[in-house]
């Protein structure tokens, strides 16, 4: 049995260790300054009773878990944490998910033309900002003069007020969907033509074939993109453009609801608290991805 031998990285490039921490040095302070500081601040904030006026705000005194404790029995929070699991599933797991994939399959046999005009068009809505698009889809629901209504011929019906999760994951789906169909156009390169035609010539139908030979070759890109569109859903803001939260807290998401605790009731240090909470939901669902890749290897 042959010896494996770990062996020292080598300085290729030949920088040497001083050179090379001054080529990452630059790198480091950024991720120091926006990531890290902010994050160590967050939690210290989340232990005090810092507030955004008044004496909390000048001698902030320290309370320990009890953010923490609140935010555990608080219905507001958990009504946000509900409204979230569901913004992300309708309109991350399966809306962008299934539309991603389903204009990804489509467009692989479209003409050039047409297949760059839709890719275009769908691109257009994810580069957009968040206030451009969401100025557009208010227009859209509005319930005297929205587009919406004029086609349905339903003249009076305030969509965000009556339907305002419906309105979000719609909302999200469409402008969110660019990433998973370029994504999905990708990994759909990697499936061997041969396979695809022997399946067609044996005569497996349009779900054999996808289960059979194309879900198999593209299980990881599936994995990376859900994971990466539902981390970007559970903290979009984009909601508060639409809806503020409301009507009476029915579409106040975790991001929304921690922007409202915070700017609008003051309350500085159990918005950190529950900002942290979110944090560490983020890290465990990025720790079970990183699982399900491991055992997938």
């Amino acid at each position: 049995m042959a010896t494996r031998f770990k062996h020292p990285a080598q300085d290729v490039a030949g920088l040497g260790t001083g050179r090379a921490l001054g080529f990452l040095a630059p790198a480091m302070l950024l991720i120091a300054a926006f990531l890290v500081f902010p994050a160590i601040w967050t939690i210290y904030i989340g232990i005090t009773n810092y507030r955004l006026t008044g004496v909390e705000a000048v001698s902030p005194s320290m309370v320990g878990l009890t953010n923490y404790t609140r935010a555990l029995n608080d219905a507001l929070f958990h009504n946000a944490l509900w409204l979230t699991m569901l913004f992300v599933l309708g309109s991350a797991i399966v809306g962008q998910n299934i539309l991603g994939f389903t204009l990804a399959w489509i467009l692989r046999r479209a003409r050039p033309a047409v297949r760059r005009t839709v890719e275009a068009l769908t691109l257009l809505a994810w580069i957009l900002p968040s206030t451009v698009v969401a100025y557009l889809w208010v227009a859209f629901f509005d319930r005297d003069t929205g587009t919406l209504n004029s086609i349905l011929g339903t003249t009076g019906t305030a969509w965000l007020i009556d339907y305002p999760m419906v309105c979000l994951v719609v909302f999200n789906t469409w402008r969110g969907t660019a990433f998973s169909m370029m994504l999905y156009s990708s990994a759909l390169q990697a499936v061997p033509p041969s396979q695809l035609e022997s399946a067609r010539m044996v005569g497996a139908s349009g779900w054999q074939t996808l289960r059979d030979i194309v879900f198999p070759h593209i299980r990881g890109h599936v994995l990376t993109n859900t994971l990466l569109i539902s981390l970007w859903t559970a903290n979009d803001f984009s909601p508060f453009l639409l809806t503020k939260g409301g009507p009476n807290h029915e579409s106040e998401t975790v991001p929304v609801y921690i922007y409202n605790v915070a700017l609008q009731g003051g309350e500085l240090g159990y918005s950190s608290a529950i900002s942290f909470l979110l944090l560490l939901a983020n890290l465990l669902v990025s720790l079970i991805y990183l699982r399900l890749l491991r055992r997938r290897a």
